[in-house]
């Protein structure tokens, strides 16, 4: 088997892993719309992911660099999903952080429109463009990559992981290992580093798991047995003013305003 093709397989093997990696969130959304809210859960790692499968779509555009039909797939598929995950996040936001959400996106759309419109009328020649937007591909990737840092600042304050999914973490680790190898084997500097660096953040943020795992346990436990005392406390508590005394049989009914929703 030639370089050649092993590199294919590889990339092929590649595209699957940012598959799961884009679908990983999935129970997270699931569990946005479930709630109806989108709690502590922040934007900023589909925001940067959209962006960056934006300029890899551009980058693996035949006017760019011809040949990488495997970049264009994988990036267009990530581009609808990321869409997806944005779309149900500001159903469910309000506010500040709606608004947030929708000027990083305006700025995110212009931004490439822009770029992919100075790339083809200034840059000439394939050799030119791929460079150009090369280098800007392994900026955005990088910060793609490194968007879960917000997340992980977050775990080591409230030594807690409940925000930061361990298959979001997995995935990660399993596309960056591919591209990085896919990129080594025909030399491409513009994949190796974001890639290489998603290896390095997504093998921290294992580490992160398995340190504050335990921790997240007893703080989840610790609120479960909250909610029960409360609801507990709100069952015994029946308003003197809102008891009624049946005449007839002498019996005591509290009213429905001083009954437990729990």
């Amino acid at each position: 088997m030639t370089p050649d093709n092993i590199r294919t397989v590889i990339g092929i093997i590649g595209n699957g892993t940012a598959l799961m990696l884009y679908l990983s969130p999935v129970p997270t959304f699931y569990s946005i719309w479930k709630k109806k809210t989108v709690e502590q859960y922040s934007a900023v790692p589909y925001l940067a992911t959209l962006l960056n499968c934006m300029i890899w779509l551009f980058y693996g555009l035949p006017v760019v660099q011809p040949h990488s039909m495997l970049i264009i797939t994988i990036n267009g598929i990530g581009l609808v999903i990321e869409l997806t995950y944005i779309a149900i996040f500001l159903a469910y936001s309000v506010g500040a952080a709606r608004r947030r959400v929708l000027l990083i996106l305006a700025a995110e759309v212009s931004f490439v429109a822009a770029f992919a419109a100075l790339v083809l009328n200034l840059a000439h020649t394939h050799v030119l463009r791929s460079m150009v937007v090369g280098i800007l591909c392994v900026i955005v990737g990088t910060g793609m990559y490194a968007a879960p840092l917000s997340i992980m600042k977050m775990v080591i304050q409230t030594k807690s992981v409940e925000y930061m999914p361990l298959f979001l973490s997995l995935a990660s680790l399993a596309s960056g290992t591919c591209w990085t190898a896919y990129a080594l084997i025909e030399f491409d500097l513009y994949i190796t580093i974001p890639s290489a660096l998603g290896v390095v953040f997504a093998v921290v943020q294992v580490i992160l798991y398995a340190i504050y795992y335990r921790s997240t346990q007893r703080i989840l436990e610790a609120r479960k047995q909250q909610i029960l005392e409360a609801c507990k406390g709100k069952a015994d508590l029946i308003p003197m003013t809102e008891v009624v005394v049946d005449g007839k049989n002498g019996n005591t009914t509290g009213s429905g305003a001083g009954k437990s929703h729990c």
